[in-house]
């Protein structure tokens, strides 16, 4: 893995995570408004506000042949329908054509900036996230135009709003992808219905609307924009460098400290940027978080304070050494899921109940991480997992970058111009910004992985990638990066295993290659992990295997989709993978059932959980439980 020195680190980061404007077709040409670096996740203090804007909105699709009349978007709605948000808006009605409505849709409401807010203050917007794309209207003025479904965007509303008065904020979502989009997808014309059609190339339901929190907020004007952690270990000293950030900082001064769990400092320092020194520090480890507190206060001219921000920080490092991967100088093994933010009903939307009860689940099988399967997670689960102890795999939104997926050499090319293009490759560069600036900071999150089963054997995936991982390391020297690989792109035939720290595989023999035949499918997953052990020497994941299987279906033989072939398939897994030497993690695909698009090859989702959808057990969920809670964090128990 690439070094870096932590100045230096603090130093090229920053920058790199500006973002850019990113080219958009016909009627989807982005808004000419500014676009400010999406600051902190807004917290509450004695010098900030923070109002919650989730609940029900009015909500309207936008028809097709409005598309291009973006002047009436934010005119009132007149509209008996009212939509939760959070939430995808997909599955909340009983309404087809808003279940497969392809393009834009209006959510709006009335809001009240508080009448105790000081005209002196910045006064903000943010949405957590659009699916796919989100505009962003303050009564008639647009201020916000973002395309990423996953991470937030946010525009400063300060010279439209007063305090004490009420606005109308509406917000358009747009669901549509393209090859210059990710995730990637088509739109075509229906030649008999004449409506418009989305194809996309991931196995999961394209799912649409405000799925995450929407927020009004105030900051002081000179106040806290971005904070930097890295933390590291000098014998028994925890050692926290930072970087803080101040928006017009001028004549300002910055305090910082660090709190641990029973409230005392344990350290202080002066400046924007620095280091801080624990003794005896307590580590963030694998099921056992540490959290302590960086405090970080800015200071006027004349000594008073003017912001302050507090941000949760474990202590711990992370490495990669030969076939192991270290936290805290010990090898871990993963264990755990691939997963979805997939629910009934809601969608995507964040429930703070699947939330915790999946972590619970999680915690009760012997799962000690879990990879954001593919795309980036709400900010609350981030959170949890800090506090839980919970090691995280961050994936960006990049799935579906193969488009001749399962069909070999036959299959249709997919980095050319006319598919996965320039493009797509500056929009992934800016889904990397957004993903590491947001999520920098989480202890719990050790990897990247910058995405997922790619054609990574084709010659075009080279140059697309080579840039990809190069601002990857630029932009975080420590932690590694990685990708999913997919069976087409073999230990031969892959082209981009080099750019990368630690091997992980999505492999199906058994199911997708020699289906129910599991002593066929034993060898030649065996000889696949000896080709990639012997080729990268390096650790390796198994970053998805598992099968579709009904809960409820019983069979005396282990025949395909019955949950004893389940069982079984997961069982002649884990004999390969402990007489392989560099195995450092498995993760089932997937923890629980998922929605799917609609078609022969899916009834009624994808069915390889471990868990329902509604999270109810298949018989498997035993056989995992007893060989994770069998090994610790740090390998297996003795």
């Amino acid at each position: 893995m690439a070094t870096m020195s932590i100045s230096r680190l603090l130093s090229t980061v920053l920058p790199l995570l500006a973002p850019v404007a990113l080219a958009q077709d016909d009627q989807g040409s982005l808004l000419d408004v500014e676009q400010p670096l999406i600051n902190l996740r807004p917290q509450r203090s004695s010098y900030r506000d923070l109002i919650n804007l989730d609940g029900l909105w009015k909500f309207a699709l936008i028809p097709e042949a409005e598309r291009n009349a973006t002047e009436s978007w934010s005119e009132p709605l007149s509209t008996d329908l009212e939509c939760p948000v959070p939430a995808s808006y997909n599955d909340i009605f009983v309404n087809q054509s808003i279940h497969d409505h392809v393009g834009w849709v209006r959510y709006q409401r009335d809001v009240l900036v508080p009448r105790g807010w000081s005209p002196d203050d910045r006064f903000l917007l943010r949405a957590e996230s659009a699916t796919h794309r989100g505009r962003i209207y303050v009564n008639d003025r647009p201020v916000a135009d973002h395309q990423g479904g996953y991470t937030p965007f946010e525009a400063d509303i300060t010279d439209l709003v007063a305090a004490g008065e009420h606005f109308r904020l509406t917000i358009a979502v747009n669901n549509e992808l393209t090859y210059e989009t990710l995730p990637p997808g088509e739109i075509s014309v229906d030649e008999y219905t004449g409506e418009r059609k989305q194809t996309y190339f991931h196995d999961f339901y394209n799912y649409a609307g405000l799925a995450r929190s929407v927020w009004i907020y105030s900051v002081p004007q000179q106040h806290i924009e971005d904070i930097t952690l890295v933390t590291d270990v000098d014998g028994d000293t925890g050692i926290v460098h930072y970087d803080v950030e101040v928006a017009n900082g001028s004549g300002t001064r910055v305090n910082v400290s660090l709190v641990d769990e029973d409230g005392q400092m344990v350290a202080e320092c002066t400046g924007s940027s620095g280091e801080l020194r624990v003794e005896s520090a307590r580590l963030w480890q694998p099921g056992a978080a540490y959290l302590y507190q960086f405090q970080a206060t800015v200071m006027d001219a004349s000594d008073d304070v003017v912001d302050s921000y507090t941000l949760a920080t474990g202590i711990r490092t992370i490495s990669v050494n030969g076939t192991k991967f270290l936290i805290n100088g010990r090898p871990f093994y993963f264990t755990g899921f691939g997963k979805h933010e997939d629910t009934p009903i809601r969608g995507k939307g964040l429930d703070e109940s699947y939330m915790v009860h999946d972590f619970q689940l999680l915690n009760w099988i012997g799962a000690n991480s879990f990879r954001t399967s593919h795309y980036p997670y709400s900010e609350d689960v981030m959170n949890f997992a800090d506090r839980q102890g919970m090691v995280v795999i961050d994936e960006t939104t990049a799935v579906g970058l193969n488009l001749g997926i399962g069909q070999g050499p036959a299959g249709p090319e997919t980095f050319r111009p006319d598919a996965i293009n320039n493009v797509t490759q500056t929009a992934h560069k800016q889904a990397i910004r957004e993903l590491f600036r947001r999520d920098k900071n989480h202890a719990s999150v050790v990897m990247w992985s910058i995405a997922n089963e790619p054609a990574a054997q084709e010659d075009g995936a080279r140059p697309y990638f080579e840039p990809l991982a190069e601002l990857a390391r630029e932009l975080d020297s420590t932690r590694p990066i990685t990708y999913a690989n997919q069976g087409d792109a073999n230990f031969t035939a892959d082209k981009i295993a080099d750019f990368f720290d630690v091997t992980m595989l999505n492999r199906y023999y058994g199911w997708y290659e020699q289906t129910g035949d599991l002593a066929a499918a034993e060898i030649a997953l065996e000889e696949s992990l000896q080709g990639w052990e012997q080729t990268y020497p390096r650790p390796i994941i198994m970053s998805e295997y598992g099968v579709d299987t009904i809960a409820g279906l019983h069979a005396i033989d282990p025949v395909p989709f019955s949950e004893e072939f389940q069982t079984e398939y997961l069982e002649m897994y884990h004999r390969v993978f402990d007489r392989t030497k560099a195995m450092a993690g498995e993760h089932v695909w997937n923890f629980a059932d998922f929605q799917t698009s609609i078609g022969v090859r899916r009834v009624d989702g994808n069915k390889k959980g471990i868990f329902t959808r509604e999270r109810r057990p298949k018989s498997a969920a035993q056989a995992l439980k007893s060989r994770w809670t069998a090994r610790n964090a740090f390998g297996w128990s003795e």
